[in-house]
């Protein structure tokens, strides 16, 4: 998790890197999920927003698509 993230704050990202960041946060250890949206939060991180689940609500995921955290 970024140490500066900040819930509700950064930019919507779509297309294919939307697509790399749910693909990875999936296919790490919530393959259940449903993400609705990607947003690019700082030093290149990816949240996924996980709106499937109580737990983890958000996924992290590094500009190289690797699963870093979660909460």
């Amino acid at each position: 998790i970024p140490a500066d993230y900040v819930e509700g704050e950064g930019t919507i990202v779509n297309g294919t890197v939307a697509y790399k960041a749910i693909e990875a946060a999936l296919a790490s250890s919530f393959p259940h999920g449903i993400i609705n949206r990607v947003v690019k939060v700082s030093n290149g991180v990816y949240e996924c927003h996980n709106i499937t689940v109580n737990w983890p609500h958000h996924i992290f995921v590094t500009r190289n698509f690797k699963v870093v955290g979660a909460f």
